[in-house]
């Protein structure tokens, strides 16, 4: 059931939907729980056929939440990830931006925040510092 009237006024392809959080991986929930915060903790969260890690408590934010070791990676391994980052966080503000919601990104460190900056820098991006 929608939270906010707003929702229930939202075409309903555009209305969340609280779904179990995708994978196993523990400390990445936590952090997507616990964050933004997360109005569904313990879940993600469908907008527009998309698969959202949080919808911020209180306002009409999707984030996109990423945990890995990003500083670990050697300078390939880090552009390629930035690249596949890239399509998917497209994808993700293409279906957000169509429900008029925003789209946040959180990451673990100010080093990967930059190098999403340098690819695009009309994204908004959070260091959570969330460590897996």
């Amino acid at each position: 059931m929608p939270t906010e009237p707003a929702e229930q006024e939202r075409r309903p392809e555009c209305r969340p939907i609280p779904v179990p959080h995708a994978g196993n991986d523990a400390p990445h929930n936590v952090c997507a729980d616990t964050f933004p915060p997360n109005r569904y903790p313990g879940m993600d969260v469908i907008v527009n056929g998309v698969r959202f890690d949080a919808l911020q408590v209180g306002a009409s934010v999707l984030w996109e939440i990423k945990t890995h070791q990003f500083d670990t990676y050697n300078a390939f391994v880090q552009r390629q990830e930035i690249e596949r980052e890239y399509a998917q966080l497209g994808r993700e503000r293409a279906a957000a931006a169509a429900c008029g919601y925003k789209l946040v990104v959180g990451v673990s460190t100010q080093a990967h925040r930059v190098a999403l900056l340098r690819r695009d820098q009309s994204l908004t991006i959070v260091v959570t510092g969330c460590r897996r």
